[in-house]
C-alpha cells in the first residue's frame, strides 16, 4: 500500500528535523571543550605584563601533580593584607586583566594570577579535571613554596574561574572567597541556552560551583550584574543564598566582562568592607 503523498512529505520532513536535531545534539557533545574553553579569544600571546601599568612582578612558572607546566605572575606588595589567588575567565590571559591587578594591589593585596593549561605560555589542553590540578598547583605553589598560611590566601574566581576558586576552597581553608560572574554549572547553563535540546544529559563539564557552596566554610562574597548578558543574574543569587555566614552579595551594572569597571568605586569599597570582614573572621 502507498502512503499519500502529504504522509510522505509529514515523514520526509520529520526524518529531517530528528537528523537535524541528532547531529545538533553530537556536535555539542563532542565539542564541549572547544565551547567552554576559550584560550585564543582574542589570542593566546600574552601582550603584556604588569609592568605596562607599573607594577613588579615575578614570572612564575608552576608545575601540576600530572606534570603540565603552568605561566603565572606573582605580583608583590611591600605589606599585604593577604594574598590573592587570581583564577580568570574562560577566554583570553592573564595579559588581559591588568586592570584588575591594577586595583587589588591598591587595595593592599599580593597577588599570584596564572593562565590555566593551554592559555597563555601554559602548556597542555584544558579540562574540567586539569583545571583543577591547576588550581592545586598555585594552592600549594602559596602555602609550600611561599610558606603562605591558609589564612592569609583569598580565593577570588571570575566567571569560569569562579568554578575553579570553589573548587579549592572546598579542599582548604581560605581566608575567603570571591566569586565574581559566576556560574551555578554548566548543565545549568547548558539547559538555559538549548531548552529544545537534553542539554543535561548531554553534558560532559559539570563545575558544579552551586553544589560547592555549602562546603565552604570561609567568608564569602559572590559579585553579580544584573546586566550580564552571559551569566544570568539569577546564578548569583543562588550562589549566595547557598553560602553559609558570613556572605556578602554585590549587585553590579554593566556587562559581563567590564560590569565592576562601570562603578569602580563602590566595587572597591566592597572589597575593601570583605577583605577587613575576612580578617576579622581570622583573627576572631
Amino acid at each position: 500500500m502507498t502512503l499519500p503523498t502529504f504522509l510522505r512529505e509529514i515523514l520526509l520532513l520529520a526524518s529531517l528535523v530528528l537528523l537535524l536535531f541528532l547531529a545538533i545534539s553530537l556536535y555539542l557533545y563532542l565539542n564541549q571543550t572547544n565551547l567552554i574553553h576559550l584560550p585564543d579569544l582574542p589570542s593566546r600571546r600574552v601582550a603584556a605584563t604588569p609592568h605596562h601599568v607599573g607594577l613588579g612582578f615575578e614570572s612564575v612558572d608552576l608545575m601540576t601533580a600530572d606534570n603540565v607546566r603552568l605561566h603565572g605572575w606573582f605580583i608583590p606588595h611591600e605589606r599585604p593584607r593577604a594574598t590573592l589567588l587570581f583564577f580568570h575567565g574562560n577566554a583570553g590571559n592573564i595579559s588581559h586583566r591588568l586592570e584588575s591587578l591594577t586595583l587589588f594591589n591598591a587595595l593592599g593585596l599580593a597577588i599570584l594570577i596564572i593562565d590555566y593549561r593551554g592559555y597563555g605560555n601554559s602548556e597542555g589542553k584544558p579540562s574540567e579535571k586539569g583545571l583543577y590540578r591547576d588550581a592545586e598547583a598555585a594552592w600549594r605553589y602559596l602555602t609550600e613554596i611561599r610558606a603562605l598560611p591558609e589564612k592569609k590566601i583569598l580565593l577570588f574566581g571570575r566567571s569560569l574561574g569562579g568554578a575553579v576558586a570553589a573548587y579549592l576552597a572546598t579542599r582548604n581553608d581560605p581566608m575567603g572567597v570571591v566569586l565574581e560572574s559566576t556560574f551555578t554549572s554548566v548543565p545549568d547553563m547548558a539547559a538555559e541556552l538549548y531548552p529544545w535540546l537534553p542539554a543535561r544529559w548531554l553534558a560532559r563539564y559539570h563545575y558544579n560551583t552551586l553544589e560547592r557552596m555549602a562546603a565552604i566554610d570561609s567568608p564569602v562574597m559572590i559579585i553579580h550584574s544584573r546586566h550580564d548578558e552571559i551569566i544570568p543574574f539569577d546564578h548569583g543569587r543562588l550562589l549566595f543564598e547557598h553560602a553559609h555566614q558570613p556572605r556578602r552579595f554585590l549587585q553590579l551594572s554593566g556587562d559581563h566582562n567590564y560590569g565592576f569597571m562601570q562603578d569602580l568605586d563602590r566595587y572597591r569599597d566592597h572589597w575593601d568592607d570583605f577583605i577587613r570582614l575576612a580578617s576579622k573572621e581570622q583573627t576572631g
